[in-house]
């Protein structure tokens, strides 16, 4: 489960960030972290938060309690740069949304990894799901088609 605060440098182009390893990732840039067996609090990776710029609002479509499937749409996030779906991560039961989002939705980018969580399933999760190293490779895929978008413009 836990291991520490150990992360693994991503450093390319013009973005960084430390990966904690004790998490797994989604290609669609989400983090869980599993709290108890089988319980996991879900989030946007550092990754994510860039590309969505600072955080504006948020909404969630379920309630606690609720079936959820992976991919499932459970609700949106608007940053100042774009607006995101919030997906399902794991088959089971939605859990809840993070209450301090309501106070403070900067959470997300100061901490994404920590107190800038968006929601806890239980269940069981998507097959999708990689390790650090695994999204790492995600990562490099990501940036390598939009550097390729970015010299098609030019």
């Amino acid at each position: 489960m836990a291991s520490g605060n150990k992360t693994l440098l991503f450093k390319r182009v013009h973005f960084a960030t430390r990966l904690p390893v004790d998490c797994v990732y989604s290609p669609s840039h989400f983090w869980a972290r599993e709290l108890d067996e089988g319980v996991w609090r879900v989030g946007f990776t550092k990754f994510a938060t860039r590309m969505l710029g600072d955080m504006v609002d948020h909404g969630f479509e379920v309630k606690a309690g609720a079936s959820i499937a992976p991919g499932q749409i459970l609700g949106w996030v608007e940053g100042f740069k774009a607006i995101s779906d919030v997906y399902g991560f794991c088959a089971g039961e939605f859990l809840g949304v993070n209450p301090e989002l309501q106070k403070n939705i900067t959470l997300i980018n100061k901490k994404p990894y920590g107190d800038g969580w968006l929601y806890e399933a239980r269940g069981t999760l998507d097959d999708k799901c990689v390790d650090a190293e695994g999204y790492a490779a995600i990562l490099n895929q990501t940036i390598d088609k939009m550097l390729e978008q970015q010299k098609a413009q030019e």
